[in-house]
């Protein structure tokens, strides 16, 4: 009779099992071959220049260093100081054109969704001509950018203008024609202008929005008894959070960094009235030739756009939460 011994292994003993290797899937280059032209484009549109835009803050780049600007010396945070120290023309001149650009981007952002839902709401149900209505309205954002305010330009002229023309030839206005790109009304001209080219652009993304919202709904309140005004504020407007969260923010920040709009509607000579920040920052840089103390100030509206935007989100999803 034959007996058989087991060698029974502890588990500290036991052959510690091989390593097996994932083998990647075929073709996983792919997304990082279609990806690698936008980060390229990305770094050499973006991130490049503004790393070298906050390195310009920190020296004096005037007209006389800017043949060699590697060479331009560096002076720390002086730009800085001299942008902030409101007791000085330069920094009283930013202040104030950061007081205007904040007047400026609150009325354009809040009239243009006004005016955005309004139409919205309004071309919602279905009635004869509404796909023309669509069109029409969306006609100022697909418009090009400068032949639009271009336009807008030679129809606020005094004397040969269509508004003035309308105004007082037309309707027969009393008084003197004013001007429109001079003096205090310059402030409403760009005003007017930037609100004409932005609230198409509430319409649109308000109007897609809405196409998700099930009539159903509507149907349903209006057997309850719920008038169109309580209907919007009820359901409308909390269906729309979303939507118009992330539309208000990206309206703001390209309300707030408008150059195109007051460079075309007024030349470099800017009235005081529609001296815009970003339109400012471009004439203390190329205009005075002080690069240093441009991109310092540039970098200091980066600095409130990021923060204005990390306190906005960082609030909206609070409310996200607590709802």
């Amino acid at each position: 009779m034959s007996t058989t011994t087991s060698v029974r292994t502890s588990p500290a003993e036991a052959p510690a099992p091989a390593k097996t290797r994932r083998k990647r899937p075929k073709g996983w280059w792919l997304p990082l071959v279609l990806l690698a032209p936008a980060i390229i484009f990305e770094l050499l549109i973006h991130v490049i220049p503004m790393l070298t835009g906050i390195w310009i803050s920190f020296l004096q780049l005037t007209k006389f260093v800017i043949a060699n600007w590697s060479e331009a010396p560096f002076v720390g945070l002086k730009n800085y100081q001299v942008a902030l120290d409101f007791n000085t023309s330069i920094g009283a001149g930013l202040l104030t054109s950061f007081l205007i650009t904040c007047g400026f981007t609150i009325l354009v952002v809040g009239l243009s969704w006004v005016l955005g839902m309004a139409a919205a709401v309004a071309l919602q149900g279905r009635f004869r001509g509404r796909g023309f209505f669509r069109t029409l309205f969306l006609v100022p954002y697909a418009l090009p950018l400068y032949a639009g305010i271009i336009t807008w330009k030679f129809m606020l002229q005094k004397d040969t203008g269509a508004v003035n023309h309308f105004l007082f030839d037309n309707l027969g206005l009393p008084g003197q024609k004013p001007f429109w790109l001079i003096g205090d009304n310059a402030f409403w001209s760009i005003v007017i202008v930037a609100i004409w080219r932005l609230w198409p652009f509430a319409f649109l993304m308000l109007m897609a929005g809405l196409q998700s919202i099930p009539d159903e709904v509507y149907e349903a309140s209006a057997v309850d008894g719920a008038k169109p005004f309580r209907q919007w504020r009820s359901i409308t407007l909390p269906m729309l959070r979303p939507v118009n969260a992330v539309l208000l923010l990206v309206m703001f920040l390209w309300t707030f960094n408008d150059f195109n709009t007051p460079y075309v509607l007024f030349g470099n000579a800017q009235p005081a009235a529609g001296d815009l920040i970003s339109f400012h920052i471009y004439n203390a840089s190329f205009l005075t030739w002080n690069f240093g103390s441009g991109a310092a100030m540039s970098v200091l509206l980066l600095i409130f756009l990021l923060i204005v935007s990390g306190i906005y989100l960082i609030v909206l999803n609070r409310r996200n939460r607590n709802a």
